[in-house]
């Protein structure tokens, strides 16, 4: 119970800290008491920033007519609408109270008056500052200033802080941006937390965890082609660790800046669109040409960015100079590039299967630059420019295959739908060896063995049709023995091309984890492995050992967290959706996590915690993965998880203890309401259980 009292004194020392900005009195005060409360964004964030064109020459009066051309122009209608003022808009001094204050030269009217004439313009403010002593500029920054330095932004009106890593005297990444995370929480107002620590401390990992909503997974980018191209290769591997609301960041575009030609800048803007990267602009929109605005105002491009189908994009084929990358979008379709990083023209080809969308005797493909509409059996191909790129959005059209025989089925022994592999080819009940195809040895993992599985390399991939008709899949994964302990690599699976579920970094040596996900509804699933990012890809030997589907059930899929609930009721906080149960104020939680395996989509609950998903008697089964969340170590004394269809228990667990989570399958068919229970095995402190990956077959 101590626990719980501390957790209730931070809680209302939170909300005393609220009280005070608001009833502070400034202008910008009752701004903030009208904006959102503190939460995730719905999309990335489109805007500009002034920092790529400008550097440190800004003035009010450039953040004023930037605002007035994003109207002008119609890119506030595109969608762009922050304006962020990046560093030396600040005075070399804080004032007399040790609040920091604009630069009286620059800035005589003073931001909070900036603020109200860009909101008064449709548009939000964003403003910049540094997680050390000094900004990269050398003017006053804001650690240990965190408290004060949140309140006078949110008083200003401020929508959005970038805050960046210079001067940070070695102190931890974690503990520096989580002090100003909750800084800006405790304002009330709902401003934008930017991550920008270069991409070190694995920011895609804490960034979540201390309020951020994105976060630079690079260092600076330049004007240039070589730039580009070097920060796109640092985000193959960092697709696993976007989810909606919370995304990477490449930094900003150069797009119109001068130093890339017009291909370089359609393949720059189609990229970082893909990538579900903030598309915060560069350039000098006071003189933007007409042929830059016709990039930057592509709807269809747009689109592709601000939609999330469930996965960011990634990297799906590399041949070199030409690779191809893929984002699922939210209508079932895939949006390509195909993209020639050569210095020539060149054909760069996949196929609807490499794209997670096997299955079908046709396809329409349109291409989001000319407009055009083609259609084709599966193969897609294109002549693309010397550093350009073909962007399309790839539907199915025609009749769908049979999907698989019903029973318990290995994914070795079914046909593929497409594989690729980073050293030979993926193999069948062996493992990957060495180049020649049926090279390798037998499958294990940590001493464990397998007969059945798929021996891989990264990164690789393997698709498999399922046509809607299988519910769960399976596998132990891990490094295979016969490189000893070298080795590091994330597995992932894929439906449809949205991200299920992905370990931890598997390295030499270790037992294998249990993978499981809920694969209902799907028409494909695809078996990803990639590098680890940490001593390159020659060790990375990687087994799938007895891959297995259970398949029979057939119906369209829905996650229980995309479900209207009926009563909901949990012992610590709310029932979180897609997040675990964090601490008592709603949203606060983590990535959903058990046995070692981060899953999007769940519930995070909290023993004792009973949700009701109201079914109306057509849906056939429920499935998910029960276990203990890793945010809370090894301390709970275990929960049970019960599952009840109008009122009659129909499967319950045995006692659940951390990292041996529990996979269930139970039929829910004719029931009208499912009830969720999780209940304490001994005392309910640290019991956050997760429903991970809970999906229904209706």
């Amino acid at each position: 119970m101590i626990r719980r009292t501390a957790r209730l004194a931070a809680a209302v020392t939170v909300a005393i800290s609220s009280i005070v900005v608001v009833v502070a009195g400034s202008a910008g005060v009752s701004q903030a008491a009208a904006t959102p409360a503190p939460g995730p964004i719905t999309a990335p964030v489109m805007g500009w920033n002034s920092w790529n064109r400008f550097g440190c020459n800004i003035d009010e009066s450039l953040i004023r007519a930037t605002a007035d051309a994003l109207v002008s122009t119609g890119l506030r209608d595109s969608g762009y609408t922050y304006v962020n003022i990046d560093d030396c808009w600040m005075a070399s001094t804080r004032d007399a109270q040790g609040r920091l204050r604009p630069d009286p030269v620059r800035f005589p009217g003073g931001i909070a008056a900036l603020a109200d004439y860009v909101h008064a313009r449709g548009l939000k403010l964003g403003i910049y500052s540094s997680a050390g002593t000094a900004t990269c500029q050398g003017l006053p920054a804001s650690l240990d200033h965190e408290t004060v330095d949140a309140q006078t932004w949110a008083s200003w009106g401020i929508d959005l802080l970038k805050y960046d890593n210079c001067n940070n005297q070695g102190r931890p990444a974690v503990q520096r941006y989580k002090a100003m995370g909750d800084a800006l929480k405790a304002t009330g107002r709902h401003i934008v937390y930017s991550i920008c620590n270069w991409g070190l401390d694995e920011p895609w990992v804490f960034g979540p965890d201390v309020g951020g909503s994105y976060w630079r997974t690079t260092g600076d980018i330049s004007d240039n082609w070589g730039s580009v191209t070097s920060l796109l290769d640092q985000q193959a591997g960092l697709e696993t660790f976007a989810r909606k609301g919370f995304y990477n960041d490449p930094d900003m575009l150069e797009v119109g800046n001068g130093g890339l030609t017009a291909d370089e800048n359609v393949a720059h803007f189609s990229l970082w669109s893909l990538l579900s990267s903030p598309l915060l602009l560069g350039n000098d929109l006071r003189s933007v040409s007409a042929s830059t605005l016709a990039i930057l105002r592509n709807p269809d491009v747009i689109a592709v960015n601000q939609d999330w189908g469930g996965a960011q994009g990634r990297r799906v084929a590399d041949a070199g100079d030409q690779e191809v990358w893929a984002k699922p979008m939210s209508d079932g379709s895939v949006a390509a590039v195909l993209f020639n990083r050569g210095g020539a023209a060149a054909t760069v080809s996949t196929s609807a299967a490499v794209l997670g969308l096997g299955g079908s005797s046709s396809y329409t493909v349109r291409n989001l630059w000319t407009g055009s509409t083609s259609t084709t059996a599966g193969a897609i191909a294109a002549t693309v420019p010397a550093h350009g790129v073909t962007m399309v959005r790839v539907t199915r059209a025609g009749t769908l295959a049979a999907p698989p025989a019903s029973g318990t089925l290995q994914v070795s022994d079914l046909p593929w739908l497409a594989s690729s592999n980073g050293w030979g080819p993926a193999e069948r009940d062996r493992a990957n060896g060495e180049q020649a195809a049926g090279d390798g040895g037998t499958l294990s993992v940590g001493g464990t063995t397998f007969a059945k599985g798929i021996g891989a390399h990264a990164d690789s991939a393997v698709h498999v049709y399922l046509g809607r008709a299988c519910r769960t899949f399976t596998a132990q994964v891990g490094v295979d023995g016969e490189v000893g302990t070298n080795g590091s690599v994330r597995f992932a699976v894929y439906g449809d091309g949205r991200l299920l579920g992905y370990t931890a970094v598997k390295t030499g040596g270790q037992a294998p984890t249990r993978l499981t996900v809920s694969t209902g509804g799907y028409l494909t699933l695809e078996l990803r492995v990639t590098d680890a990012r940490t001593n390159g890809i020659q060790y990375d030997h990687a087994d799938w050992g007895a891959p297995t589907l259970v398949c029979g059930t057939t119906g369209a899929g829905s996650f229980v967290s995309d479900r209207t609930w009926g009563t909901a009721t949990n012992g610590w906080g709310p029932a979180e959706r897609d997040a675990s149960n964090g601490e008592q104020p709603a949203g606060d939680g983590s990535a959903l996590t058990v046995g070692g395996v981060t899953y999007p989509k769940g519930v995070g609950a909290h023993a004792a915690s009973d949700v009701t998903v109201p079914l109306g008697g057509a849906c056939s089964r429920f499935t998910a993965v029960a276990g203990l969340d890793a945010e809370v170590g090894t301390s709970s004394t275990g929960v049970t998880f019960s599952v009840l269809g109008d009122g009659v228990t129909l499967w319950t667990s045995p006692t659940v203890t951390a990292g041996a989570p529990v996979a269930l399958d139970v039929s829910v068919a004719g029931r009208t309401n499912l009830r969720l229970v999780v209940g304490s095995a001994g005392s309910v402190d640290y019991d956050h259980a997760d429903w991970a990956d809970a999906r229904l077959i209706c």
